[in-house]
Formats: structure tokens, C-alpha cells, sequence
């Protein structure tokens, strides 16, 4: 290796997402006939993390309007240099406290909302955000629940989920968009959807309009169409392996 960046021309690259969006297009929709759903009731998330703005501006002449990112200090560049406006940006990835502020500049949505302590500091982020002019809109929270247990991976415990889904609910600046959840490692992906969305029906008697549901990646958006996503987060199978860079 020389340490090089590999960078397909312009022409190619297009080419290349344009082929691999429409697959991923034709499989949600089929997906959505097996489940007896309507196409357009389940977004599609092109998770564009360790890919360049370029990446995202072709996507966007291929329709797409909403980018999934997972890290402050790489998605912030971006949404400086493609904008807001048609575009919907979602933090999909672990968020620490200290980066809320920063990320409530620019993100639509945020998927990974897992303690108490984090509400607090969106709700203040938000509010700061609003003071400044950055945003006028409130942030749509999902709450990221663990299946497992496992809080470590990240997500609350499904005993604390009522607790934070108020809490989000009744934080100013902030509204409850649904849950998010990743199937346990080495687990089902039927069983552990099935298992989210018994969870996501509880949430409703009590929050009617938390309606979303951030479930399914490449390797399992079937599974979580049959059991109510409503948004799926494809990275791999729309952009191609990560970026090969140099250490």
C-alpha cells in the first residue's frame, strides 16, 4: 500500500451509486409489497459516514434528500459544504454530550438517544441553537433501545424506556420521533424486529405520534419492513465499501 486514497472518476463513481441506489430501491420495494405496505411509507437513509460530500451531492441529483452520519467532526464539513436546504440530516451514531451543542446546529434527527443526561443536554443544545439562528425547528429524537440489555452497545434498558420517552416528550425543543434499535450481536433479525416492534406499540398508547421507527440496515431492511420500520439505514449496499485511506 502506498497510502494513497483510491478515487474513482467522477463519471464512474455516478454510475456506480446510480446502479447500486436502484437496487436497494427495487429491494424496499419489494419489501414493502411482501409486508402488504406502501412504498413510500419507509424512508430510505443513505448512511454517507466515511464518504465525501462529492458522494452526497450525486445522491442528492439521484433524489435522495435525507443523509445518515455518525460523527459530529466529519458530518459538520459536509453539511457546510452541501447545505440544508432540500436536505434532511440525521446523526445516526453514538452521541457524547459534549458534541450535542455542535450537532443541534445542523441535524434534522438524531437516532441514538440512550440516557437521561443526553435529553438534558440537546434540550439546552436546542435551545442555544434557536438563540443563535442555526435552527427554528425542533429536533426529532428517536430513542435507541437495547434488546439485549447490553447497554454498552448502546440503548436504553427496555426497563428505563418509558421513563426516557417521557423525559424526551416533555423536553422543549425536542420531539419524540420514535424508537431506534440494532438487533443483538450473532441474534435474529425476524425475532429481534418482531421483539422492537412490541416494544414501539407500547410507546404509542402512550405517545401517539412517536410513529418512527429506525430499524434495518443492508443485510436485514427486509426483516425490519415486515415488522414496521419506517426508516432504513443503508450504507454498504448503496455506497461500496469504506474509503481505503492511508493510517
Amino acid at each position: 500500500m502506498d497510502g494513497h486514497v483510491l478515487v474513482t472518476a467522477p463519471d464512474d463513481r455516478r454510475t456506480y451509486l446510480a446502479d447500486h441506489l436502484a437496487e436497494v430501491r427495487d429491494r424496499l420495494s419489494r419489501a414493502c409489497a411482501a409486508a402488504d405496505r406502501a412504498p413510500d411509507s419507509v424512508t430510505l437513509l443513505p448512511v454517507t459516514k466515511f464518504f465525501p460530500a462529492s458522494d452526497v451531492a450525486l445522491l442528492r441529483e439521484l433524489g435522495c434528500t435525507e443523509f445518515g452520519e455518525s460523527r459530529e467532526q466529519d458530518a459538520s464539513p459536509k453539511v457546510a459544504e452541501i447545505g440544508t436546504d432540500g436536505v434532511r440530516w440525521h446523526m445516526i451514531g453514538r452521541l457524547q454530550r459534549n458534541k450535542a451543542k455542535a450537532v443541534a446546529a445542523w441535524a434534522h434527527a438524531i437516532h441514538s438517544v440512550d440516557t437521561d443526561r443526553l435529553v438534558t443536554a440537546l434540550g439546552k443544545a436546542v435551545a442555544g441553537a434557536v438563540d443563535n439562528g442555526d435552527r427554528t425547528a425542533d429536533l426529532d429524537v428517536y430513542v435507541q433501545v437495547s434488546l439485549d440489555g447490553d447497554t454498552h452497545r448502546g440503548g436504553v434498558d427496555r426497563e428505563d424506556l418509558e421513563a426516557l420517552t417521557a423525559q424526551v416528550s416533555e423536553t422543549s425543543g425536542l420531539r419524540l420521533a420514535g424508537l431506534m434499535a440494532v438487533p443483538p450481536l450473532g441474534a435474529d433479525a425476524d425475532a429481534s424486529f418482531e421483539d422492537l416492534q412490541r416494544l414501539h406499540t407500547q410507546v404509542l398508547a402512550s405517545h401517539p405520534g412517536a410513529t418512527g421507527l429506525s430499524a434495518g440496515m443492508t443485510g436485514d431492511l427486509e426483516e425490519a419492513v415486515r415488522h414496521g420500520s419506517t426508516c432504513v439505514r443503508v450504507g454498504t449496499a448503496i455506497l461500496g465499501p469504506r474509503p481505503i485511506t492511508s493510517p
